[in-house]
């Protein structure tokens, strides 16, 4: 099989009905953030029982179709010595990897940030597809004020999220590509269209730049939603028309599937809205989930960081993925929160 028949196969992977991807691949120092509300400390052994507790529940894979991991985890094994992206892959779930390497200031542009990591990627991608990883992740960040993000900013990291896409796509390993707007601050929602807008606009200039294959690659971005802080917040209703009508007028129809990140959202939150976009279809791409903590924390607080509990955090897990599997598809009911809440007691 040729790269490009591989990179296709990936993405039709991926992109199947009711399915989205499960983002687990917090940094050492946010997963010990996490672990730390659960009174867990993480140490790689907590880290390692953790994320193998993900990926080993039974019936996951019927509504996860990949898992983005961090680079100590593609090396990691469970207790039997499987190799935890082949404890991924036998369930049907095609394993990723995060391959940025965190966030800076930019220079000469106050409030803004850059994300580094490209120096020897090509390298370490390599290295990441001999250990089962098939895609990759990079992800950059914009603040939110009146002032920002800088033009700089924009096109410094559209720049950066391009080539990146380029040197995965000449690896071999198709590129989710990441612009997030953040929810941090009091901006309205007007405030994040057009920041979302100007964002993926820019992001597209330069992957055309940079000759990615758009048909190879799936888009993470955030979902237009108001700040945090804003004292008008946003029914699921205006986040999916807000959100919508930005894809529209940015994304062309050539990238397979959109994977919207939560954010910051509440876990039903995440749901809701995913599920108020795909009602209002059809659309020229897929509309899914790449979720990290809309997933996993009432898992994580399920578990507790006690042997004991994995089961009972394995079926919180599963009930949070079936939910946002009904919303991929636009067949979320709120009422379905309570079935599944008393299915998984």
């Amino acid at each position: 099989m040729s790269s490009r028949d591989e990179m296709q196969a990936t993405v039709e992977a991926i992109v199947q009905p009711g399915k989205g991807i499960l983002a687990a691949d917090e940094s050492s120092p946010t997963i010990a953030k996490r672990f730390a509300s659960i009174g867990t400390e993480s140490t790689e052994a907590n880290r390692r029982a953790w994320r193998a507790l993900l990926l080993g529940t039974p019936g996951v894979g019927e509504f996860i179709s990949g898992v983005i991991l961090y680079e100590e985890t593609l090396g990691q094994a469970t207790d039997d010595g499987v190799p935890l992206p082949k404890l991924a892959a036998d369930q049907g779930i095609v394993p990723g990897i995060k391959v940025d390497a965190g966030k800076i200031a930019l220079a000469n542009a106050p409030g803004d940030e850059i994300t580094q990591g490209l120096d020897g990627l090509g390298a370490r991608l390599e290295g990441y597809r001999a250990q089962g990883a098939r895609f990759a992740k990079w992800r950059a960040v914009y603040n939110v004020s009146a002032s920002l993000p800088s033009r700089l900013a924009i096109e410094a990291n559209a720049d950066s999220l391009a080539r990146y896409a380029a040197i995965c796509q000449q690896q071999g390993v198709v590129p989710i590509v990441e612009p997030e707007v953040l929810m941090d601050g009091e901006h309205s929602i007007d405030r994040c269209a057009e920041v979302t807008e100007d964002v993926l606009h820019e992001v597209f200039h330069a992957l055309h730049r940079h000759r990615v294959i758009l048909e190879l690659m799936l888009l993470k971005p955030n979902m237009v939603v108001p700040g945090k802080d804003c004292p008008e917040q946003a029914t699921s209703e205006q986040v999916a028309a807000r959100t919508v009508e930005v894809l529209r007028r940015t994304v062309p129809a050539a990238v397979p599937g959109i994977f919207f990140l939560s954010g910051g959202q509440s876990a039903a939150e995440a749901t809701v809205n995913l599920d108020a976009m795909n009602r209002v279809g059809p659309h020229p791409w897929v509309l899914s989930f790449s979720y990290g903590r809309a997933l996993q924390d009432p898992a994580l607080k399920a578990w507790r960081g006690q042997l004991d509990n994995a089961a009972r955090a394995q079926q919180a897990l599963l009930w949070r993925a079936r939910l946002n599997g009904a919303a991929r598809d636009g067949r979320y009911e709120p009422s379905m929160e309570d079935e599944f809440a008393a299915e998984a007691r």
